[in-house]
């Protein structure tokens, strides 16, 4: 792996924006031609500094989205990855952060309705290796910011 240059950091702050952005629009940004753009992404993608590209669903109407984070508690902190991998596949399931201290795991949940948390729960209640569970609902969000 060798080091990003002004470049490649420029090609991923334009990213971060839009992910959709056009080769050939990156190119004019960065002075460069599509081609080699193509090539500086592919090459970012085998580093792993990229490493995938993924849907932000924005539900139809902002004021019903509902989200709440689970502070999960697994039976085995070291050998719990089977939880993981089952959160994974929950596509409300936006964020899964291993953490130290009382918690195992902090998983946060967005959904269209209370109803489909409740669900949520539920299924990650009654998942292998979950010990318990603690939930907390978002009232409202006074800061968000995107990276």
């Amino acid at each position: 792996m060798r080091e990003t240059d002004l470049i490649d950091q420029r090609i991923l702050a334009e990213m971060r924006t839009n992910a959709r952005i056009s080769h050939a629009r990156l190119g004019e940004i960065v002075r460069l031609s599509r081609t080699a753009v193509r090539q500086r992404i592919g090459r970012l993608e085998r580093d792993g500094l990229i490493r995938g590209y993924t849907l932000v669903e924005s539900f139809s109407d902002p004021a019903t989205r509902v989200r709440a984070t689970l502070l999960v508690y697994r039976y085995d902190r070291m050998r719990g990855s089977d939880v993981v991998l089952a959160l994974s596949s929950i596509p409300e399931v936006v964020r899964c952060d291993v953490v130290t201290g009382e918690y195992d795991l902090i998983v946060q949940v967005e959904a269209k309705d209370s109803e489909r948390i409740r669900d949520v729960w539920q299924h990650v209640a009654n998942l292998t290796g979950v010990r318990d569970i603690t939930t907390v609902i978002t009232l409202s969000t006074v800061i968000e910011r995107s990276r």
